[in-house]
């Protein structure tokens, strides 16, 4: 065999593998793929990336790993406006003794869910001053100190990146990320990347400044839901942002779904759930490029749901505070309406959850109070309210490990704060080979070309429920 011959069989097979690792990726779209994640993906760091193709050589288009600590947080906080006092509450929260590399943190009440705030224009004062408060503790703590900053809300952003010279370029999007980046100085050890706020729901994202100058981050993208009354008014709903971090996509969904512990209210919430999966959309702009990016929820590497999801306890009133009492998690658990979902396939088919191993977070009798609302003998005037872990932190995806689960004691609300810390790998690009370029958006095949049927459960969820 001639030397030409010999190239064109190389060429050949390398097509065929490439295509072959290209049309998995996104054929998965992770409607069709629940499986538990697989060790081995990240084992061998000479796979070829789904993302990029060298025209040069085999070993030029490869890719590698990195970890990634993800600290994801939520919090009710009940209407109440963040205070200078509650700086230790937040310190705590965060648990900044063991420093994550990305701190996503959803809150859902930060107004009031009166008329005014939830019919009326948005007001991003509370928004504003929550970022101002997490940047301080986030920077103090890490001996950068926090310089007084502007308060005046920037226009929107979309974060980019340049691929050839891996520097970050900025284009104005309205109504895409709401960020802040005059809250920071280039001293920050972290920076705001997104922050978004819909009603009382309102997501904050941050990253170590080290990291936002190694890594690509690109596809800086947001999407809010608002599902609550007549289904459209944003007292409930969701924020979520999507991003890439080098070749790994990631989104991240803060959700406050009905309330209620009668028979049945959990059905409006697994609706809400649908609605939300149905009508988030991450848009494709023009400065995209051929650029792949997901345009919804399932169609991310790496996903986290998290908020007052208000699922309740199937259980008597006395019988869980029984429980609660001797501290019988796991017991309790077994009538926990979520955990239902998660095990029967219902809208969280293929979801997980880290095992809990703490008090029930809702509903406390009165600020300040670490005594749950309701009982016997009851306070008057007081919300009967069995007790129950309405604030929650799911995950979906390969890749990703959870490294602790806890609640937090502040008690400067109704709810105590949630958090959960997670490892993940990220798939680093090599760049910087001039012969680097973009596959085009166009080859990639439709995200309904799987390797077998989705459920029906997951179809509802894309094709939407009816009205």
């Amino acid at each position: 065999m001639d030397k030409k011959d010999r190239n064109l069989t190389t060429s050949h097979r390398f097509s065929r593998l490439f295509s072959r690792k290209y049309r998995k990726k996104y054929k998965r779209s992770d409607l069709c793929n629940s499986k538990e994640p697989s060790e081995d993906k990240y084992k061998d760091e000479d796979d070829c990336t789904d993302d990029l193709h060298d025209t040069s050589s085999e070993e030029e288009s490869c890719t590698s790993s990195d970890m990634l600590r993800v600290f994801v947080g939520t919090w009710n906080v009940a209407g109440r406006s963040p205070v200078d006092s509650l700086a230790v509450d937040l310190d705590e929260w965060l648990n900044l003794k063991e420093a994550a590399d990305l701190y996503v943190l959803g809150f859902q009440e930060i107004v009031p869910l009166i008329t005014k705030t939830v019919i009326g224009s948005e007001d991003t004062t509370e928004a504003t001053n929550w970022n101002l408060l997490i940047g301080q503790t986030l920077n103090d703590r890490h001996g950068n100190p926090w310089l007084t900053p502007m308060v005046n809300p920037m226009a929107s952003e979309n974060y980019q990146c340049d691929f050839q010279e891996r520097v970050f370029v900025t284009d104005a999007e309205p109504d895409q990320v709401i960020g802040q980046p005059n809250i920071q100085d280039s001293s920050s050890a972290y920076k705001i990347i997104a922050s978004k706020k819909m009603v009382g729901v309102f997501l904050s994202v941050w990253m170590k400044s080290a990291l936002v100058k190694k890594y690509c981050i690109s596809n800086v993208k947001v999407s809010s839901v608002a599902c609550g009354i007549m289904g459209y008014l944003g007292n409930k709903g969701s924020v979520a942002v999507s991003m890439t971090i080098e070749g790994t996509n990631l989104c991240f969904i803060a959700a406050h779904l009905a309330s209620g512990e009668k028979k049945g209210d959990e059905g409006r919430r697994n609706y809400q759930v649908s609605e939300i999966f149905r009508r988030t959309t991450f848009s494709r702009m023009p400065h995209d490029g051929d650029r792949h990016h997901p345009l919804t929820i399932l169609g991310h590497d790496r996903i986290f749901w998290f908020g007052d999801l208000n699922y309740r306890l199937y259980l008597e009133d006395n019988l869980a505070r029984q429980l609660i009492e001797e501290k019988n998690w796991t017991a309790l658990q077994e009538f926990d309406q979520l955990k239902k979902e998660l095990e029967e396939g219902g809208v969280f088919e293929g979801w997980k959850e880290g095992n809990i191993e703490f008090a029930p977070t809702y509903k406390y009798s009165t600020f300040n109070c670490n005594r749950y609302s309701g009982g016997f003998p009851g306070k008057a005037g007081e919300k009967q309210r069995t007790p129950a872990w309405c604030d929650r932190i799911l995950w979906y995806g390969e890749g990703v490990k959870q490294l602790s689960y806890f609640r937090s004691e502040s008690k400067f609300s109704d709810h105590r704060p949630v958090s959960a810390l997670f490892s993940t790998h990220i798939e680093l690009l090599k760049l910087g080979s001039p012969r680097l370029i973009l596959v085009p958006s166009s080859s990639i095949p439709p995200m309904s070309y799987c390797d077998h049927t989705p459920t029906a459960t997951l179809i509802s969820m894309i094709e939407g429920l009816p009205t």
